[in-house]
């Protein structure tokens, strides 16, 4: 699966094009996490905890979004776009989304 933000996939053309395709997942904060976070914020330093949490939940809506992608028979996604919003106190929803698309 070929996976790009751009409008195309260099060397390859886009033959057939199935619209729209997304994933996404919700993630709350973890107790442990946030009293890390906050002594980090009193010290300095990189919020690990946070990186994982947010490495992971990237992941996991990419593949959401690629097996749906591939449920309508593409082979790649073009113009993939990233997008956060808050849900709830401690929760928010990570977004991808892009156009699904066969390139040959």
């Amino acid at each position: 699966m070929y996976i790009t933000n751009i409008e195309s996939v260099p060397g390859r053309n886009i033959v057939e094009h199935f619209g729209l395709v997304s994933g996404s997942t919700v993630r709350a904060k973890h107790v442990g996490r946030d009293i890390m976070a906050g002594l980090k914020n009193v010290f300095g330093g990189e919020l690990k905890g946070y990186t994982e949490l947010l490495t992971e939940s990237r992941e996991e809506a990419i593949d959401r979004m690629k097996a749906q992608a591939v449920s309508l028979g593409a082979n790649a996604i073009v113009n993939v776009r990233f997008s956060t919003s808050s849900v709830a106190s401690g929760a928010a929803e990570l977004y991808v989304y892009g156009t699904a698309v066969t390139v040959s």
